[in-house]
């Protein structure tokens, strides 16, 4: 087994090989949202685009989302992790419960932006937590690594469909596969060195 510092050098090595010093340890998903995104697919005309920002360096995940045109009004938004297939599938909420904290509810458009900090506990679902190791730094790990393999998705649930009106998979631009491969590995590292005896 590889040692977390020994994953973090070599995480730092793969980031400073792909990236630049101004974006060295940020990544950014993005997603676009439509009813028959969602599983089951649904007749919703409402549309949306989702942008995820992380930097590892301060550990802050940057979550906006840009809807219109739902059928029903809001009544939650999560990112749900990990499906056992990329692209494809459901899983549970692994963000915050009942919904990312300030999102407009009752409404059928609207803008979001609100920055988590994936160090806390309160940045999760706590099942979510529970599942993935019973730690944030656990949880953070299982679901940046969800992530890096497109395995998440974000969704907008509405009073038309409770279970999800719009969603659509995280996905990275290309080329990105060294940066991503770096990326994971250094997120591994820094939870590790985040973690409080608190959490254990």
């Amino acid at each position: 087994m590889i040692r977390a510092s020994a994953l973090t050098v070599l995480s730092l090595l793969l980031l400073g090989a792909a990236t630049t010093k101004a974006d060295a340890g940020v990544i950014d998903w993005f997603a676009s949202l439509s009813g028959p995104n969602e599983s089951p697919p649904n007749i919703s005309l409402g549309t949306g685009f989702a942008h995820i920002h992380f930097d590892n360096v301060t550990n802050l995940m940057r979550v906006q989302v840009n809807f219109s045109g739902l059928t029903g009004l809001t009544t939650a938004s999560h990112i749900h992790c990990c499906t056992t297939l990329p692209g494809t599938g459901t899983a549970g909420v692994a963000t915050t419960t009942p919904t990312f904290t300030g999102f407009p509810l009752g409404v059928s458009s609207g803008i979001y932006d609100h920055i988590f900090d994936m160090t806390l506990a309160s940045s999760y679902n706590p099942a979510f937590i529970t599942a993935n190791g019973g730690t944030a730094a656990s949880a953070a790990a299982v679901l940046f690594a969800g992530m890096l393999a497109g395995r998440t998705y974000l969704n907008v649930h509405s009073t038309f469909k409770t279970g999800g009106e719009i969603r659509g998979f995280l996905e990275v631009p290309e080329p990105a596969s060294l940066g991503l491969l770096g990326f994971g590995l250094a997120a591994f590292g820094f939870l590790r060195r985040k973690r409080k005896p608190a959490e254990a």
